[in-house]
């Protein structure tokens, strides 16, 4: 039987303030929407749950603040079974992120860091639990010194990174050099890069940086590519979209919990991709996330559908 992984993740944890519209207003319009919720997320806390949800052990460093966001969040990471020892109570106030969600499942975003800003660098404890675990989610709703302390201190202790690179922005080099797998989506990996229309060629002058990439293409699937080897293209199950706010981060959790059990990397794809799918036909960030048990089923069935991954 596989060993239950460690997933640490050092990253933001925010109060999602999502409105749904017919369709996004423009510039200097108003438009009347439909509905509003507060659902709790944050890429750090998004990934932390979907890992958890996916049968992981999960630790949660970041931080929150005093107010009644920060209390929602830390409840909801811990009733997703997710360890929040050393998630810091701060006194700025808790992140927030103000989403429009349209008719088609797209989405628009506007993050307000707040207590997230204060993650500058590891507190006591953090490198010690980092270093006991199997690998160690990180991205960048949090300043990018925390994420490259947290990053070097894996790399000390051998563990494996994953950092999915948004919002999209020009990376240190200091961090790239201690990351072993960059997940960026299409856009991402397009600000990165400089190329917008080929993903293989994206993925070929990131790995001039990083030994792994995948690249996630939304309805397309997704593309891993490693120094040395053939990339693998790994289709996307055919779903009508809902809300894909979130559906990132679940693919994120959800692979490095199936990469650190061992699974073949196009499995490992084809689970993540399963995940993602059955997430987005769900409202919410992480209140969309599948269990174990879901993502099991609906991989089974991508699998007699797609046949082996090209």
């Amino acid at each position: 039987m596989t060993p239950t992984p460690h997933i640490a993740v050092l990253g933001s944890a925010n109060m999602d303030l999502v409105a749904y519209v017919t369709r996004a207003p423009r510039r200097g319009e108003t438009v009347t929407g439909r509905e509003f919720r507060t659902i709790p997320g944050g890429k750090g806390a998004n990934q932390a749950v979907a890992a958890a949800r996916a049968g992981a052990t999960v630790s949660m460093i970041g931080a929150v603040g005093t107010d009644v966001f920060g209390a929602r969040l830390r409840s909801t990471l811990e009733h997703s079974g997710v360890d929040t020892d050393l998630l810091r109570t701060v006194e700025t106030p808790t992140g927030t992120a103000h989403i429009v969600v349209d008719d088609e499942g797209g989405n628009s975003i506007v993050v307000v860091p707040g207590a997230n800003g204060t993650v500058k660098g590891l507190t006591p404890g953090d490198e010690a639990l980092i270093a006991s675990a199997n690998a160690l989610l990180l991205q960048l709703e949090i300043p990018v010194k925390g994420a490259l302390t947290a990053a070097r201190a894996a790399r000390r202790h051998g563990v494996r990174t994953v950092l999915t690179p948004a919002p999209a922005q020009e990376l240190p080099d200091e961090l790239l050099a201690a990351t072993d797998l960059l997940l960026p989506n299409e856009h991402e990996a397009a600000t990165l890069t400089g190329i917008t229309d080929d993903p293989r060629a994206a993925a070929r002058s990131l790995l001039s940086q990083v030994p792994e990439v995948v690249i996630t293409l939304g309805s397309r699937g997704s593309l891993y590519a490693a120094r040395g080897a053939e990339p693998v293209m790994v289709p996307a199950p055919r779903v009508t979209a809902v809300d894909t706010t979130g559906a990132g981060d679940t693919f994120a959790g959800t692979l490095a919990v199936a990469l650190a059990e061992g699974r073949p990397v196009p499995d490992a794809l084809t689970w993540a991709s399963s995940a993602a799918a059955l997430s987005v036909q769900r409202p919410g960030a992480s209140a969309s996330m599948p269990y174990r048990k879901e993502i099991d089923a609906r991989a089974a069935d991508a699998a007699t559908t797609n046949g082996a991954p090209a």
